[in-house]
């Protein structure tokens, strides 16, 4: 009984066959409830049977019972905390995700200085035709004088 509880919490959980049209987060949540319940069924045993309940305290199996049983609730213990802290580091952006994000903060810094560069060239480029002309009437109206 106890290599069948131990296959049972140690078998990854079922994922549901439409799993590809999911989005992520009812993918998470799925495999959330999933893990519960695999969490659900390797810590059934843990809990005190009535068989054990009316089992002499006294007697030696009952104290090997109770070991075993609470071995097998730290092992799912250890996997319920450590799928917990897996599900923490998906939750947080990976350094490539925040280099390619601020990679991408940076490009678009780039573009809107490109663009205001080019406004201020057409600017400035106007404003020596404008310079350049009333150059020229000046220049005439001396002329005439």
């Amino acid at each position: 009984m106890e290599d069948q509880q131990s296959q049972t919490a140690a078998l990854p959980p079922p994922t549901p066959p439409d799993a590809s049209q999911q989005s992520p987060e009812e993918r998470k949540r799925e495999d959330l409830l999933a893990q519960v319940a695999a969490l659900e069924t390797a810590l059934l045993p843990c809990l005190p049977a009535r068989e054990l309940q009316a089992v002499d305290r006294s007697h030696s199996s009952h104290q090997i019972d109770v070991d075993r049983h609470a071995r097998d609730f730290m092992e799912a213990a250890k996997k319920l905390q450590l799928y917990f802290i897996e599900l923490q580091r998906e939750d947080e952006p990976t350094k490539e995700q925040l280099l390619q994000k601020e990679i991408a903060i940076m490009e678009e810094e780039l573009n809107t200085k490109n663009e205001l560069i080019k406004k201020h060239e057409k600017l400035i480029q106007n404003w020596k035709a404008e310079l350049k002309d009333q150059l020229d009437r000046h220049l005439t109206e001396l002329e005439k004088v």
